[in-house]
C-alpha cells in the first residue's frame, strides 16, 4: 500500500467486534485510478501468497474496493467515501493495531 502512496492506514484486530473477520486493513487513496492500483496489487499478492479463496467487491469508480480474504478484509477507499459512511467511527471498538498516515 506503501509503494502506491496510499494514506492513513491503519490494521484492525476486528476479532472481538466482529464474527466474520479477524482484521482490517483499511486505507485511502486519492483517485479512483490510485484506488484501483492498491487493490490489483493486493490481489496480485494474495494470488503470490497462494490464496485461493479471496474475493473483490466494489469499484475504483465508486470509491471504496473492498477484498475479503477470509480471516483478513481489506478496505481500499477515497477519502470522501471513507468520511460519508465514517468507516473509523464505524470500527471504533475495534483495537488499533498499526496506524501509518
Amino acid at each position: 500500500m506503501s509503494e502506491k502512496q496510499a494514506s492513513d492506514v491503519v490494521l484492525l484486530d476486528t476479532s472481538q467486534v466482529c464474527s466474520f473477520a479477524d482484521y482490517f486493513v483499511v486505507c485511502s487513496a486519492e483517485s479512483a485510478r490510485q484506488v484501483n492500483a492498491i487493490a490489483e496489487d493486493i490481489d496480485k499478492l494474495l494470488k503470490e501468497l497462494g490464496s485461493s479463496s479471496h474475493r473483490r467487491e466494489g469499484t475504483a469508480d465508486s470509491g471504496w474496493v473492498l477484498i475479503d480474504d477470509g480471516d483478513i478484509v481489506t478496505h481500499v477507499f477515497s477519502p470522501e467515501t471513507r468520511e460519508f459512511y465514517q468507516f473509523d467511527s464505524l470500527w471504533s471498538k475495534a483495537a488499533v493495531l498499526m496506524r501509518v498516515q
